[in-house]
């Protein structure tokens, strides 16, 4: 098991039949934020992403598209699905892929152990079978098709008929593993968040489990069965797997037990399988249970979830190709309860973009550095004693602080941005009442116009930690103006009213520029 330093982070692995959209791209930024914000914490913290390459709808699209399922993949890859994190700025620490061969034959390994330790059998199933969701649904989960699916059961997710299949296929005792996991939920209460998805996954888990069909043996496209290459893995138990084949299962122990357990950051559509079917198999293995599973919103676009097979998507450039990946990060984490359902609008996006971004914390940057230029060349005060003003705004520099890393240990990315929002609000009433423009007037206010200054300087500094998770371009800019040492993610965002203090200011571009937004 890591230690407690360690904080190991994943997104779900993304499907390659087609590009991403928002949606991909909302999952991959709160990720990457709860990582930064961890590594700036002093922690051992470890990204994972990556892409899910096998099974049936893969081959289909492939196939569709005149390539071999492997073409494909890697032309999703390479032209999308990477790009996609530089367009959002992800730094992950890793990229996994379920075609790597240090998947594959780890995949191998954990599944023969299952095989050897009496965990899977011989069966045959009949069922509905969604391709799209590459998954047997039950009858409660289908609707009747309209317009040209009328008369067919179809999918409630994609809206696709489902097509009813007959295998002999390999089955996991998921069964067995039932009461264990209510031990798990009920012991451990915060294993599955928010609230709402940790009571859908036990009310479901009390509803009785079934075994789980694992291979399939209609189609090649996958991770071989060890003991029967007639059979290939079943799409979802092989990727769950990139979870610890990524961290060295079966190939480096020291690796994995530095790295495992981890967070997973998930959409609400997939929780199942992360928090029922995961954690079954890993206790069949005799493995440890990741440290949480957390399963976000959804994105809602008109109020209907995006979906690329409904063409609803919109991709995450025609957001940054105007506004930037700063406020794409910062919209989408802010605006949204980390955890429920939000709707996304044009209208509000280049309306926060306006206010928040670049009149509220954008301007403020811009006053503070060019008033220390302007009445002080440059140099960054001392300042004299201060007033109860004064200590109010370092008073609440610590509590933002304090605040914003209580709620990213809760996993409550919106809660942290807006406890850095209170220091943003702060400084510019401070400044509307202490007037330092008027204060230079005055040569007998010098004193207190440095104080001013310099309370204002401190600040800005400390929203400059704060926020780098969220806005690293923007706060790298302001770092570097504010003339401290060293980069503003190398702080300690746990201390970030903390900061080492520069001398000297040097001039600032606009953090957030103007943008023309079409009617």
């Amino acid at each position: 098991m890591a230690d407690a330093s360690s904080f190991y982070i994943t997104t779900p692995i993304f499907y390659v039949n087609d590009v991403p959209h928002i949606g991909h791209a909302y999952t991959e930024v709160a990720t990457d934020v709860l990582a930064r914000w961890n590594r700036q914490a002093g922690r051992d913290a470890w990204m994972l992403t990556g892409t899910d390459e096998h099974g049936q709808k893969i081959l289909r699209t492939a196939t569709a598209n005149g390539v071999s399922p492997k073409a494909w993949a890697d032309k999703l890859v390479d032209e999308a699905w990477k790009p996609l994190l530089d367009t959002i700025d992800v730094a992950n620490d890793d990229f996994i892929r379920t075609t790597d061969e240090r998947h594959e034959v780890n995949v191998q390994r954990f599944l023969q152990k299952l095989y050897d330790d009496g965990h899977i059998y011989t069966g045959e199933y009949e069922g509905y079978y969604c391709v799209g969701c590459e998954e047997y649904k039950q009858p409660s989960e289908l609707v009747d098709g309209t317009g040209e699916y009328e008369g067919q059961l179809v999918c409630a997710i994609h809206s696709k008929p489902v097509e009813l299949l007959h295998e002999k296929n390999y089955f996991f005792r998921m069964s067995a593993f039932q009461d264990k996991l209510i031990e798990l939920y009920e012991s451990r209460p915060d294993f599955v968040q928010p609230e709402s998805a940790r009571n859908e996954v036990v009310s479901f888990v009390r509803r009785g489990l079934e075994d789980l069909s694992i291979s399939r043996s209609t189609f090649d496209w996958g991770v071989k069965v060890p003991w029967d290459e007639t059979h290939v893995v079943y799409v979802w138990f092989d990727a769950l797997l990139n979870y610890v084949t990524a961290t060295g299962y079966g190939q480096d122990d020291a690796e994995f037990a530095r790295r495992w357990p981890a967070q997973h950051i998930v959409g609400k559509d997939i929780l199942r399988f992360h928090a029922v079917i995961w954690p079954a198999m890993l206790m069949a293995a005799g493995l440890e249970v990741p440290r949480g599973v957390f399963g976000h919103g959804w994105l809602l676009v008109g109020g209907e979830k995006m979906s690329k097979s409904k063409l609803t998507g919109i991709a995450p450039e025609q957001i940054t190709d105007t506004f930037g990946s700063d406020a794409f990060r910062y919209y989408f984490l802010s605006a949204i309860h980390f955890g429920q359902d939000g709707s996304f609008s044009w209208e509000d996006l280049a309306a926060r973009y306006q206010a928040e971004l670049a009149n509220g914390f954008g301007n403020l940057a811009s006053r503070v550095i060019a008033m220390i230029g302007r009445y002080c060349d440059g140099e960054v005060p001392a300042g004299g004693e201060p007033s109860a003003a004064d200590r109010e705004i370092v008073r609440i520099e610590r509590e933002a602080t304090d605040a914003a890393w209580a709620a990213i240990q809760r996993l409550e990315i919106h809660d942290a941005i807006a406890s850095a929002w209170t220091l943003v609000d702060a400084l510019n009433g401070y400044l509307t009442a202490e007037e330092p423009w008027a204060l230079a007037k005055d040569p007998h206010q010098r004193q207190r116009l440095e104080t001013v200054l310099a309370t204002a300087y401190h600040g800005l500094g400390t929203l400059a930690v704060l926020l780098s998770p969220v806005l690293p371009k923007a706060t790298a800019k302001l770092w570097s103006a504010l003339g401290a040492d060293g980069s503003v993610d190398e702080q300690r965002i746990d201390r970030a009213h903390e900061w080492p203090v520069g001398s000297r200011v040097s001039a600032l571009e606009p953090l957030f520029p103007r943008v023309e937004v079409a009617e």
